[in-house]
C-alpha cells in the first residue's frame, strides 16, 4: 500500500455516484418492505394473537380396544403440549412475520430483500472504489467509517438471512437506519477523496478500525433486538390483561360514538400499532437473540480496545491515557460486560437486560458520534 498515493479523483467520483445509486435502491427496498407489512394478513395474525387468549380444549381420541367378552369404545384424551420458553415466562409463539402469511405481503417482502441484496453490492462497490482512489483503508474519517458501517449493517443481516435464522422482521428497521446513516455521511460528515494525517499511517488501521465496524454492526442488530422485544413484551402484557387482541380493539372502535373523532382515531393507531406488534416474534425469542448476538460479538469489541491500545502504544509511546476515545469505549465496554454478567449471575432477562443492552448501544453511539464531533482529542478525525 502506498500511503502516498495522490487521491484518483476519477474513482472518487465513481464511489460518489455508487453510494447515492445504493441509497436510491435502499429507498426501493424501503418502499417495498412497507408494502410488505402493509399488506400483512390479518387471518394469520388474529391465530397468533389467538394463542396468548384462547385455550383449545383438549381432543378426544375414540380407538377400538380387542376385549375377551367382544369389542369395547374407550374414550382416551390427547395430553395438551405446551412449550416454554423460560420458567416463569408467557407461552406465546413467535408471531407469522411480517407477512403474516399473505401471499402478496410475502412476494413484496421477497422483492424488499432483492432489492437490498442490490443496494448491498453497490454499496460495497462505492466503498470499493473509495479505498482504491487512495489506495488505503476505506475508514479513515467519519464519512468512510459510516459508509463501511452500513454495509457491513446490512452483510450482518443478508448473513443471517442466509443463515435461515428467523431475522427477515429486521428488514424495515434496518434499511430505515441505513438511509439515515447514509443521508448523515453524504450531507453532513463528507470529506473529499485523501490521504490519512500520519498518526494513522499503520497497519494496525486495517485491524482495529475494522474489528471496530464489525463490532458496532453487530451491535446494533442486538439492540435493535432489544428494542423490538420491549415493544413487544408490552403487546404481550395488554394482551394477556385483556386490553388488546383478538376482536377487543374492534369493539371498543364499534362502541366508540362518532362524536368522539380523537378517541377512534387513537384506537385505529393502536390496531395498526399491535397488528405490527403481533408480527414479531416472541419477546422471549427476542430476548435470546439479542443475548447472543452481544454475548457473540463482546470478544470481538474487547479485542477492539486491546488492539487500540497497541496502536496507540506504537503511534503515541503509552499504552492508555485516558483520551475521550479511550475512555467512552472502556465505557461501552464496561456497559456490555455489566449486561452480560447480570444476565449470567443475576438472572436478569427481560425488561432490565433490555434496557441494560440498549444503554449499551447508547454509548457506542455516543463513543462514534459525540466524541468523534463535539469532543477534542488525539482521535479527532472526524473531518467535519
Amino acid at each position: 500500500m502506498n500511503i502516498a498515493a495522490a487521491a484518483n479523483e476519477n474513482l472518487a467520483h465513481t464511489s460518489n455516484v455508487l453510494i447515492y445509486s445504493a441509497m436510491a435502491v435502499y429507498t426501493l427496498a424501503f418502499l417495498a418492505h412497507i408494502a410488505e407489512w402493509v399488506f400483512g394478513s390479518r387471518s394469520a395474525v388474529g391465530r397468533t394473537a389467538a394463542a396468548l387468549t384462547a385455550e383449545t380444549a383438549p381432543k378426544s381420541v375414540t380407538v377400538q380396544v380387542a376385549q375377551k367378552g367382544g369389542t369395547g369404545t374407550a374414550v382416551l384424551e390427547r395430553p395438551k403440549v405446551v412449550t416454554r420458553a423460560a420458567a416463569g415466562a408467557r407461552d406465546v409463539p413467535d408471531g407469522p412475520g411480517a407477512a403474516g402469511g399473505s401471499e402478496k405481503g410475502d412476494m413484496y417482502g421477497r422483492i424488499a430483500i432483492s432489492l437490498t441484496v442490490l443496494a448491498f453490492v453497490i454499496h460495497f462497490g462505492g466503498v470499493l472504489t473509495r479505498a482504491l482512489s487512495v489506495e488505503r483503508a476505506p475508514w479513515g474519517n467519519m464519512y468512510e467509517f459510516s459508509t463501511t458501517f452500513g454495509m457491513v449493517a446490512v452483510a450482518v443481516y443478508l448473513g443471517l438471512l442466509l443463515a435461515k435464522k428467523n431475522i427477515r422482521w429486521l428488514g424495515l428497521p434496518l434499511v430505515t437506519t441505513i438511509l439515515l446513516d447514509l443521508g448523515l455521511a453524504v450531507s453532513v460528515l463528507y470529506t473529499s477523496s485523501d490521504q490519512l494525517v500520519p498518526a494513522l499511517h499503520s497497519y494496525w488501521l486495517w485491524i482495529h478500525v475494522s474489528c471496530a465496524i464489525i463490532s458496532g454492526a453487530s451491535l446494533y442488530v442486538g439492540a435493535v433486538s432489544s428494542l423490538f422485544y420491549r415493544f413487544r413484551d408490552g403487546f404481550e402484557v395488554r394482551q394477556a390483561a385483556g386490553r388488546t387482541g383478538g376482536d377487543i380493539l374492534a369493539k371498543k372502535l364499534r362502541n366508540t360514538p362518532a362524536s368522539s373523532r380523537w378517541t377512534r382515531v387513537g384506537v385505529r393507531v393502536q390496531m395498526g400499532w399491535d397488528s405490527a406488534l403481533e408480527r414479531l416474534p416472541a419477546s422471549a425469542t427476542l430476548d435470546k437473540f439479542a443475548y447472543r448476538v452481544n454475548a457473540t460479538v463482546f470478544p470481538l469489541w474487547t479485542f477492539t480496545i486491546i488492539a487500540g491500545s497497541i496502536w496507540a502504544e506504537a503511534a503515541w509511546g503509552r499504552y492508555w491515557g485516558w483520551d475521550p476515545k479511550e475512555t467512552w469505549s472502556f465505557i461501552t465496554w464496561v456497559a456490555y460486560a455489566a449486561y452480560l454478567h447480570a444476565r449470567a449471575t443475576a438472572g436478569w432477562k427481560g425488561r432490565k437486560a433490555a434496557y441494560l443492552g440498549l444503554i449499551a448501544f447508547a454509548c457506542y453511539l455516543f463513543n462514534y458520534y459525540g466524541v468523534n464531533i463535539f469532543i477534542t482529542g488525539k482521535h479527532s478525525y472526524a473531518g467535519v
